[in-house]
C-alpha cells in the first residue's frame, strides 16, 4: 500500500511596503527599506516589495527611481538662481519632474526664504533638458514650492518672453509680476507642441482668492502681511495677461501658481498625485499579488484625510480586497477615523519612545522594531 502524501505547496506571503515620507527624519524609501529589515528579521518567509512612494510634492522622483526608473541628473538654478544639482526620473519616452527638488523650499540658500523674489526658472530648464532628450510624456510633481511667480519663471526657461511696458523683459519673483505688460510666445520651445503634461498634485486651490496661492501657501514661504497684498496684486495681472478664465480652475494655486502656468501654456491634465504615482510605479498590479500592504506617514492627522499619500494607498488596496496596516511617527486620528480611512490597523513610533525628538532621531531602528510585530500580522 503507497501510504505516501502529496502536499501541494503554499506560496509565501507578500506584504507590500508603500510608506510615504517621515518629513524631518526619513524618506519613503528609508523607511520602507527600515520596515522591510524588521519583517525579514521575523519571518523569512515573507516575500517583501518595497514600493515607497509619495503625492507629487517632495519625495516624488525618489519613489520613481525607487521603482526602478532611471535617474538623469541635470544641473539648474535654484528658487534664487543659485545653480546645484537635481535629477528627473525617466523610463522610455516619460519623465516625472519634482519642483521641490529644483526651486522647492528645500533648495534655499541657508533656508533663508525669499518670497517676493523667488522662481521657477530653474524647473522650466529641467523640463527643457527632458524636451531636449526626447521625453513627450512629462509629469510635473507640484508641492514643496519656494515661490509664489505663477509660474512665470518656468515659462521664461522654455521660451516664453515676459515683458514690462517698455519692452524689456521683467526680473524674476511674483513681485515683478505686478509690472508685466504682455507675452511673447514667438519663441517658446518648439517640442512643447507633441508634449503631454500632466499635474500631479494634491492640492485643488484656485490662483487667486482667499483659498488662492498667496492667502493660503505664501506665508508658509515666508511672506509678511505687507508683503501679501503685493503678490496677491501682481498674480491677479499675471492671470489677466496669460488666461484669467483658468485662474479659478481647481490647481492653478498649485506650488505658487506654477499649476496656473502649466494648466495654460503647456495644457496639462490635472491628477490627484497620488492616484497618478501609484499608476505609474505598477501599485495596482503589485496588489494582484499580495496578502497585506503597510502604508503610512509621518503624521496620520486631520492632513491624511484630505487625500494625502496613504488614504490613496489604502483606497486602493480597499479595491483590491487587501488589508492595510499604517506605520506614523504619531498618529492623531482616533479609531473610527482610521477605520473610515480604511486602515484596518495603525501603529505609532511614540508607543516605542514617547519623546518626539528621540523618536524622530531613532525612527530608523523603531521602525524594524515595530516591523517584526507587524510580521505577525501578514
Amino acid at each position: 500500500m503507497d501510504n505516501t502524501v502529496l502536499v501541494t505547496p503554499t506560496r509565501a506571503r507578500r506584504v507590500i511596503l508603500a510608506p510615504d515620507k517621515f518629513k524631518g527624519s526619513l524618506t519613503a524609501a528609508e523607511v520602507a527599506a527600515a520596515l522591510a529589515v524588521g519583517i525579514r528579521r521575523a519571518h523569512l518567509d515573507i516575500e517583501v516589495r518595497q514600493l515607497p512612494i509619495a503625492d507629487g510634492g517632495d519625495g516624488t522622483v525618489d519613489a520613481f527611481l525607487a521603482a526602478g526608473w532611471d535617474r538623469i541628473a541635470v544641473t539648474a538654478p535654484g528658487p534664487t538662481g543659485v545653480p546645484g544639482e537635481t535629477a528627473y526620473a525617466r523610463r522610455g519616452g516619460t519623465a516625472v519632474i519634482e519642483l521641490a527638488a529644483v526651486t522647492g523650499l528645500v533648495k534655499l540658500p541657508g533656508a533663508q526664504p525669499d518670497p517676493l523674489h523667488a522662481g521657477t526658472y530653474g524647473l522650466g530648464v529641467v523640463i527643457a533638458h527632458a524636451l531636449d532628450a526626447g521625453v513627450r510624456d512629462i509629469v510635473l510633481g507640484l508641492g514643496g514650492s519656494a515661490s509664489t511667480d505663477g509660474g512665470a519663471g518656468l515659462l521664461q526657461a522654455l521660451g516664453l518672453r515676459v515683458l514690462d511696458a517698455a519692452g524689456n523683459e521683467i526680473p524674476a519673483g511674483g513681485a515683478a509680476l505686478a509690472h508685466a505688460a504682455r507675452v511673447d510666445r514667438a519663441g517658446l520651445h518648439p517640442a512643447l507642441a507633441d508634449t503631454r503634461f500632466t499635474l500631479a498634485s494634491d492640492v485643488d486651490n484656485p490662483l487667486l482668492g482667499p483659498r488662492g496661492a498667496v492667502a493660503v501657501y505664501a506665508p508658509q514661504k515666508g511672506a509678511t502681511a505687507t508683503d501679501l497684498p503685493i503678490l496677491e496684486a501682481a498674480l491677479t495681472n499675471w492671470a489677466a495677461l496669460l488666461g484669467p478664465e483658468r485662474a479659478n480652475e481647481p490647481g492653478a494655486g498649485a506650488a505658487g501658481g506654477a499649476g496656473f502656468a502649466a494648466l495654460t501654456v503647456l495644457d496639462a491634465i490635472p491628477r490627484p498625485g497620488i492616484d497618478l504615482i501609484l499608476e505609474l510605479v505598477g501599485f495596482p498590479a503589485a496588489l494582484a499579488e499580495a496578502d497585506l500592504v503597510i502604508t503610512g506617514e509621518g503624521s496620520l492627522d486631520a492632513q491624511t484625510l484630505n487625500g494625502k499619500a496613504p488614504m490613496g494607498v489604502a483606497a486602493a488596496a480597499r479595491r483590491a480586497g487587501v488589508p492595510v496596516i499604517a506605520v506614523a511617527g504619531r498618529i492623531l486620528l482616533g479609531e473610527k477615523e482610521l477605520r473610515d480611512a480604511g486602515f484596518a490597523e495603525a501603529y505609532a513610533l511614540t508607543k516605542f519612545e514617547p519623546d518626539p525628538e528621540r523618536c524622530m532621531s531613532r525612527a530608523a531602528n523603531l521602525l524594524q522594531r515595530m516591523a517584526i510585530r507587524l510580521a505577525g500580522k501578514v
